[in-house]
């Protein structure tokens, strides 16, 4: 079948490395002129890594990504740890795939280096959709349209597939200001456990720090949050105030103020979410990633639930036809509407592994093999 898949991020590609390889015929409108090194990390937790080594690209995030050792919570002012979580190989042997922490530009990179020339149409979006007998057509912004038996809206939390088919919303602001910045690993001098995903749990749930290596442990990652009454600038990478950033932890442990002490600069955006949906589907149209179910970065599961929806939407596909596609879709929303309401659920309580090592349910998902069924 012919697709159209309106945004080349993670989900978008790794969507159509999925259908290419059932042999069908896909095309990824992005907006962007073309992928540059912006922005930072991806956490790829088992399940993430699992599926996208499916997709036959493992080998690729391992030559680029770091591999840490352990998950660790810490009490944000005695330093305590309150969890303590074996990675690396452990998880490898628990889940069937490592924890990698990659800079989000090898990511894609080694998604795109997977896909057929020509996939991707840089400097093209996507701006509505229209259904008709024989299929869908994808309303670009130049006016022309795009005809396909199916139609993929990956283009993010402002999807405007999902405007198209559920018409306008908007997402809420959470009242949180996340922060980032990178710093060379030398630059950390002793601060301990640079080679593990640390997060330093704070008195509220509006502070924290987390961190963790990238560039094959070379650099440190760093994120942060700040409360904040309202928001409204656009763009998740604006310059921030690295000064106001370190008053904002004053009170922090010392070796989490070392962490922010490194960091020359950094970048700012808001943290947005919505309300989980109870379908993400129309006919021959269908949303995954964040244009489905935008979370906050709590539990690191935003890119890891897109590349589990494009396996388990690619799977549903398998073997479908123009006619049978509307039931298709049904099963893969059926499969993963409830996982990802209760990650995002789960990501907006902020509390899971402060304490304890309760991480199979999340880890241990193979959206390889999860079942398919007909929603009831």
């Amino acid at each position: 079948m012919r697709f159209g898949i309106a945004g080349g991020g993670v989900g978008g590609m790794a969507a159509a490395i999925a259908l290419q390889k059932q042999g069908h015929d896909v095309t990824i409108f992005e907006r962007a002129r073309a992928f540059g090194r912006i922005g930072a990390d991806v956490n790829l937790t088992p399940n993430a890594v699992h599926a996208l080594d499916g997709l036959g690209i493992g080998d690729a995030l391992r030559s680029t990504s770091a591999r840490p050792q352990y998950r660790i919570s810490r009490t944000w002012d005695s330093g305590e740890e309150t969890s303590r979580l074996p990675m690396s190989t452990a998880a490898e042997e628990r889940y069937g795939a490592p924890q990698l922490t990659i800079h989000r530009a090898d990511l894609l990179a080694a998604l795109e280096g997977a896909l057929r020339p020509g996939t991707i149409r840089f400097a093209t979006q996507v701006v509505s959709a229209t259904q008709h007998g024989t299929g869908i057509a994808a309303i670009l912004a130049d006016g022309a349209r795009f005809e396909a038996d199916v139609l993929i809206g990956a283009d993010g939390i402002h999807s405007a597939v999902r405007h198209a088919l559920f018409g306008n919303d908007h997402p809420r602001f959470t009242g949180l200001v996340s922060y980032r910045a990178v710093f060379p690993r030398e630059r950390g001098g002793t601060i301990p456990n640079l080679d593990s995903f640390t997060k330093w749990w704070g008195p509220t749930p509006d502070r924290q720090i987390v961190t963790f290596p990238l560039n094959r442990g070379s650099e440190i990652f760093v994120f942060a949050t700040t409360a904040q009454d309202d928001w409204t600038e656009e763009g998740w990478t604006l310059p921030g105030d690295i000064e106001d950033l370190r008053a904002a932890y004053a009170d922090f442990h010392p070796e989490a103020r070392a962490l922010l002490n490194a960091c020359d600069t950094v970048t700012r955006s808001a943290l947005h979410v919505r309300e989980p949906m109870e379908r993400w589907s129309d006919g021959a149209v269908t949303l995954l990633g964040d244009a489905a179910h935008p979370m906050v970065p709590f539990m690191a599961q935003g890119a890891c639930m897109a590349i589990e929806d494009a396996v388990v939407l690619a799977r549903a596909l398998d073997g479908a036809t123009p006619a049978s596609v509307p039931g298709a879709l049904r099963r893969y929303e059926t499969a993963r509407i409830p996982r990802t309401a209760r990650v995002q659920r789960g990501s907006l309580a902020n509390d899971w592994l402060k304490q304890g090592t309760n991480a199979d349910w999340v880890y241990g998902y193979d959206a390889w093999a999860t079942a398919l069924t007909e929603a009831a």
